[in-house]
């Protein structure tokens, strides 16, 4: 008997990605795939089974098919495929999972559990360390939004840890993830024409290329390599860091400097016309910046990403064009410009 796998959230397109490479995967007989909705996008073979992991009909499910793996990507923040309130998503995220936790908990076939999280966790203040890791905690809890959902997830997978040491569980803390189909918030915000930021700062930036928070998943969904330990907590992020600053320069994209409370205030008027899921979080970010240390990642689980921060955010913007001062153009301008001055 191979593995049956199980994955949340499987109409968002990360999860449709990660669905057909499970069913690849050596050792793989089932996947199931769950949501509240049909997803949009093929997810070959697999067993769609639209149920809400907030409702206890997932428990039945897990103990009908002797589910062995589960891989709980239904946790983020409002960029769901299909638009939910703030209050709706709480609920998926926190509900959801104690809900999914509870029914792991009662189903002896279960022994493995990835559940991805998000370097939101670790806040955002400017007294925060220069460089996250996983054992850091912040000075600032994030208060309210998908950063404070994240933390509480967490809790509540570390004492299902505690309840089921038989069962090898692996948290994935990812930094914010592109890609030519990305569709998460920061990638929204950088797809703006011009680019709000906060007056006087230009924070530090990571990013994880989609392909290789991909790959990161189906590891931890695997059994664990031969000296690594795919169980435990892993920051998942790519090589170096950018500033806001070159980032908008590398997209072509002008920046608007705004005092915070502006930044907050465009932020809730972009949510609430849907242009883009511009959360209290992502205002920390883009005021403080983050960056993580990715030791434990390539030490202990085993995984080197492909891309770094710098080449996802290249990827990222081949896939969506330049912006209203493409860099190419831009430094054709400033040559021609120079070349004058000095005939002149």
């Amino acid at each position: 008997m191979g593995q049956v796998v199980l994955v949340t959230g499987a109409a968002r397109r990360l999860s449709g990605r990660l669905i057909r490479r499970l069913q690849r995967a050596e050792g793989v007989d089932a996947v199931l795939a769950v949501d509240t909705v049909t997803p949009r996008h093929p997810i070959g073979d697999a067993e769609f089974v639209e149920t809400d992991i907030r409702h206890p009909a997932v428990g039945a499910l897990i103990a009908r098919r002797g589910v062995n793996t589960v891989v709980h990507l239904d946790v983020g923040g409002g960029t769901a495929p299909h638009r939910r309130s703030r209050a709706t998503v709480k609920e998926t995220n926190v509900i959801g999972t104690m809900q999914l936790l509870g029914a792991c908990q009662k189903a002896p076939s279960v022994r493995r559990l990835v559940v991805r999280s998000s370097t939101h966790v670790y806040g955002g203040a400017p007294r925060d360390p220069a460089v996250c890791r996983e054992t850091t905690v912040s000075g600032s809890v994030p208060g309210g939004g998908f950063a404070e959902d994240t933390v509480e997830v967490e809790e509540y997978v570390r004492g299902f840890a505690r309840r089921r040491p038989d069962v090898a569980v692996t948290v994935l803390r990812f930094a914010d993830i592109l890609g030519p189909t990305a569709d998460e918030a920061l990638a929204g915000y950088l797809t703006l024409p011009v680019l709000p930021t906060v007056l006087g700062y230009d924070p530090r930036l990571q990013f994880v290329h989609e392909d290789d928070a991909l790959a990161a998943l189906e590891l931890a969904a695997g059994e664990a390599r031969r000296g690594s330990l795919a169980a435990g907590t892993f920051n998942v992020a790519g090589d170096g860091v950018l500033l806001l600053s070159q980032c908008a320069r590398r997209l072509g994209r002008p920046v608007l400097p705004l005092v915070r409370p502006a930044l907050s205030w465009a932020g809730t008027a972009l949510r609430t016309v849907g242009i883009a899921d511009f959360s209290p979080e992502y205002v920390r970010l883009l005021t403080h910046g983050r960056v993580v240390s990715t030791a434990l990642m390539r030490e202990t689980l085993g995984f080197s990403p492909e891309y770094t921060t710098a080449e996802a955010l290249a990827d990222f913007a081949g896939r969506h064009g330049p912006g209203l001062l493409p860099p190419r153009a831009v430094a054709g301008a400033v040559d021609r410009f120079e070349e004058a001055v000095r005939r002149a």
